[in-house]
């Protein structure tokens, strides 16, 4: 391990010399040296040089290993650390919620709009949550208009109708027993939905030790000061570890001077950061990209195919028989990756159910043939050598089910291939225009490279 970490003193005293005492950044940079969060001082915090609002950047070139920072957890903002924490533990039961974020939303809501609050100098950093730009704030028409077949609408739309029942069942009532805590003239429906989006872009889950998943839900969310100012990158440099006492952000490849230094918020496909974090990878930046076919596509392109009524009957059958397994759902998808199908074992038996002839599905039934494919199941891994192999009905059903999937984008992969290689015209895009456009773009180019395996 390198260099120890040194308090943030010297950050500050280096920063100070240009900047104000009234600057954002300076202010929380001595709210950390006060929380005894420890810098690195091959590190700095600025604007200049990060790819997106603020972000953290290489001062001095680093190995693979280091120390970036540590941040106790007395630092951490939660439901635990807030100066309302003994209301909001007394009242946990009616709190529940199906997000699990309400305590920590009622934290943010004090804290951010209470004048003393110890957090204030953090909130300083965002000033104005309004320029968070999640689909969610986007007007309906253009949200639809430029993200049509992603699946951002369709899970915006959740999002919105359970911010409003939440506010409603939850918030609402919690404040009117707590009016000397609350106002719901200030802590709004509308200032509700932009810290919701704050916790979506910006906070962390811990991840549970091995022996609790199967035991408990997930952790609930906090905020992590310094490490929510690390962009997010698929190839990133950095990981956030923790340990009882504290949290360190470590370095997982050496890092050039003047680089700037990316965290991951994980595995997330475009559509996904789009969603959660208001931005998306430019192609063919996110080797985590995924494309989704919608199961009832498979359904409909299965019903196409059948030539008679009793064909129809059998596929309705086939699907049936494929819920009670619970390998489909109304509501579910086949997810797409850029090497192989991550829902490997739902597409395997979706494909291979809804293509046997009537006699076979009998015995199949007859026989819980399914119970007896565990040699199958060891081969199962869709790999895109695999989806090649697979045999001609599955290809058919499959290659239908994709062209089905691809009409329900607005525009062809050809015209937005044409759009990103025109720097001019690309240029003149609006950033919302730019983000759809990079994840309409990354789930088109896997659809179609399914459409060619499998042709």
């Amino acid at each position: 391990m390198a260099l120890a970490p040194k308090r943030f003193k010297a950050a500050v005293e280096s920063g100070a010399q240009e900047k104000s005492s009234a600057d954002p950044l300076s202010a929380f940079l001595a709210w950390c040296g006060r929380a005894g969060v420890e810098l690195n001082p091959k590190v700095r915090l600025s604007r200049e040089g990060a790819v997106a609002g603020y972000g953290m950047l290489a001062a001095e070139e680093l190995q693979a290993g280091e120390v970036l920072f540590t941040i106790p957890r007395t630092a951490l903002l939660s439901q635990h650390t807030t100066s309302i924490h003994a209301v909001l533990q007394e009242a946990q039961e009616s709190l529940q919620s199906q997000s699990g974020w309400v305590p920590l939303l009622l934290a943010l809501l004090h804290e951010y709009t209470a004048s003393s609050s110890h957090w204030q100098p953090y909130f300083s950093l965002w000033q104005d949550f309004r320029s968070l730009d999640h689909p969610m704030f986007w007007p309906q028409e253009e949200r639809t208009r430029l993200l049509q077949g992603t699946g951002i609408p369709e899970a915006v739309d959740k999002d919105l109708a359970n911010i409003q029942l939440e506010y409603n069942s939850i918030i609402l009532p919690f404040m009117e027993t707590h009016p000397d805590i609350f106002d719901p003239k200030l802590h709004t429906l509308e200032l509700y939905k932009e810290l919701v989006a704050f916790v979506m872009a910006y906070s962390f889950q811990e991840p549970l030790e091995e022996e609790e998943e199967d035991e408990k839900g997930p952790n609930p969310p906090m905020m992590v000061p310094v490490a929510d100012i690390l962009n997010h990158v698929a190839n990133h440099n950095a990981n956030l570890e923790y340990s009882p006492h504290c949290l360190r952000m470590v370095t997982t490849q050496p890092v050039r001077k003047g680089q700037e230094i990316f965290n991951t918020y994980g595995q997330m496909a475009n559509w996904q950061l789009l969603h959660m974090y208001g931005f998306a990878e430019p192609y063919p930046g996110n080797s985590h990209d995924t494309a989704d076919i919608q199961m009832v596509t498979l359904r409909r392109a299965a019903l196409q195919r059948a030539k008679s009524e009793a064909q129809q009957q059998l596929v309705s059958e086939q699907w049936d028989f494929l819920c009670q397994l619970e390998m489909v759902g109304e509501e579910g998808a086949f997810v797409l990756g850029w090497d192989e199908v991550l829902t490997e074992e739902e597409l395997s038996m979706t494909l291979k159910v809804l293509c046997m002839s009537e006699e076979e599905f009998k015995e199949y039934k007859e026989q819980d043939g399914w119970e007896d494919d565990s040699d199958e199941e060891e081969n199962s891994t869709l790999s895109n050598e695999a989806l090649s192999r697979l045999k001609t009905p599955c290809k058919k059903l499959l290659y239908d089910s994709v062209l089905l999937t691809l009409e329900s984008y607005g525009a062809d992969l050809k015209a937005e291939q044409d759009l990103l290689n025109d720097k001019e015209a690309y240029e003149k895009l609006s950033r919302r225009e730019q983000q759809a456009l990079h994840v309409r773009y990354g789930q088109k180019r896997i659809l179609h490279q399914l459409l060619e395996l499998v042709q």
